[in-house]
């Protein structure tokens, strides 16, 4: 991450001793890569199926969501959403609710 990045969240666990959870919400100052200000990577892997939800937005490809592989577009409205919508595709996806 460029030096003009700044940790507005970070969090990395172990859930249920099979699940990983790690979610880091950067503040960037990179207006022309990053145009919403953040850069972002949320992860949840199921260490038994292989199974994964990820969300992240990087340049050029912006925001948008892998489930198993597979990846879609995502529309960012803030982090606080983007934390439900992820919560939300865990339990849609995986069953899990955080």
């Amino acid at each position: 991450m460029s030096p003009k990045a700044t940790v507005l969240f970070h969090l990395k666990e172990t859930i249920r001793y099979r699940y990983i959870l790690e979610e880091t919400i950067y503040i960037v100052e990179d207006v022309e890569r990053y145009p919403d200000g953040v850069k972002y990577s949320l992860i949840f892997y199921d260490t038994k199926t292989n199974n994964k939800v990820l969300m992240d937005n990087h340049h050029p490809k912006g925001h948008h969501v892998h489930i198993n592989g597979v990846q879609y577009e995502y529309t960012y409205r803030n982090e606080e959403q983007l934390i439900e919508d992820f919560k939300n595709l865990i339990y849609q996806h995986m069953g899990v609710k955080l």
